[in-house]
């Protein structure tokens, strides 16, 4: 639930800037500033989070972070001023960036690596339903009852999960106990995670991974309304289709994880989204495409949540910097993807990135296969 209104944060304001421009009597652009501040708070704040969790526990923090949240979504339902919503919006950013990473972090902690991969993949669900759903409740509660509601649902949310994880704490102190410490500063812990050699491989892996997934993935919707004609809710409607294929992987993910183990999800992942990448270059048709985006959620997540398990690993003495750091190169991935393929769009149109993408994911995903195999390798020799 906290994961949930953690993404659902991140694209709630979208929909809500027209309403936001006449509220506050400014242009679209003007407004967007509120979901500008959002974004840039929560990918800037979680290297603070990170060492904070490893210090003082991850799901105490985890949980005061939703009940700041929710605070700071009251604080956006009372704005008067663009400005005030703003704030608001920056420090619900710097509030809820907490959640995520920490709570993998926490499974991390407290589950064995057997069991690690198919638990993150159950806690993804929260998240995909969060980025899935996001801008779609804050367009209808925003049209039902107006935008200040939308910030009061979302309060409700966030309260919810962080009493729910206070009551979890109260009734069972062990589930809140700190992982092992890592000793020094929060600059410290984090040059110590950078030293590690596969931190920085994993680290430099998944922000090639977002800034190429997601800067060929944010034009897809643009792309089937100027080729295909299609309207704005149909639009939303097949980009949702990619949360449809997280969950589709989430209901197989104990049974893919058996049966391909870490290197087959990589390069089966990596294969998939090539397929998708170049259906989505090559469709003739909308229904095409829209299958395409089906095939790019299964096959991201089976790629980004083997990702997300050596995550977890690169710093065991300090997981809460290690996936700040994690979080962080994902971020900073998505920020540079996005405009690097803007002025491409712009000018030929999304093809040329989905077929840069098809090329690109797979040889990436062979990349990573290829190093966990070596480092598998290293570790048998050493045993």
């Amino acid at each position: 639930m906290a994961a949930f209104a953690s993404a659902a944060s991140m694209r709630v304001v979208d929909p809500l800037l027209v309403q936001l421009a006449g509220a506050f009597a400014v242009t679209v652009g003007e407004a967007s500033i509120a979901a500008t501040a959002f974004l840039f708070a929560n990918g800037v704040f979680v290297l603070v989070h990170g060492p904070f969790g490893d210090r003082y526990g991850k799901m105490p923090v985890v949980a005061l972070a939703c009940i700041a949240a929710a605070l700071c979504c009251g604080l956006a339902a009372f704005a008067t001023s663009l400005g005030l919503l703003t704030l608001a919006r920056f420090l619900t950013g710097v509030t809820s960036s907490a959640i995520i990473p920490l709570a993998i972090a926490w499974v991390g902690d407290n589950v064995s690596y057997e069991r690690r991969q198919a638990t993150l993949a159950r806690f993804l669900t929260g998240q995909t339903l969060g980025l899935m759903t996001g801008a779609a409740l804050g367009g209808a509660i925003g049209d039902w009852l107006g935008w200040r509601a939308v910030f009061w649902v979302l309060a409700a949310i966030y309260i919810a999960a962080g009493s729910a994880l206070l009551a979890v704490m109260i009734a069972r102190p062990a589930i809140a106990r700190r992982g092992p410490q890592a000793a020094g500063s929060m600059l410290s812990q984090m040059l110590a995670v950078l030293r590690r050699r596969w931190a920085v491989t994993v680290i430099l892996i998944v922000a090639l991974e977002g800034g190429m997934f997601w800067g060929a993935f944010t034009f897809v919707g643009a792309d089937l309304h100027h080729r295909f004609g299609l309207g704005f809710a149909a639009v939303g409607l097949a980009v949702a289709a990619f949360g449809a294929g997280g969950f589709l992987y989430v209901m197989v993910a104990p049974q893919l994880v058996r049966l391909l183990g870490e290197r087959g999800l990589c390069q089966w992942g990596g294969i998939g989204l090539g397929v998708a990448f170049a259906g989505m270059a090559l469709a003739p048709s909308a229904e095409f495409e829209f299958a395409a985006i089906v095939v790019s959620g299964v096959s991201f997540y089976m790629l980004h949540n083997t990702l997300q398990v050596h995550g977890t690993q690169m710093a065991p003495q300090a997981r809460g910097a290690g996936m700040a750091l994690f979080a962080l190169c994902l971020f900073i991935g998505q920020a540079i993807g996005v405009p690097l393929a803007a002025p491409v769009v712009d000018r030929w149109g999304a093809t040329p990135v989905f077929w840069t993408a098809a090329v690109v994911l797979p040889a990436l995903a062979l990349w990573f296969a290829q190093a966990i195999r070596r480092r598998q390798l290293a570790a048998e020799r050493r045993t």
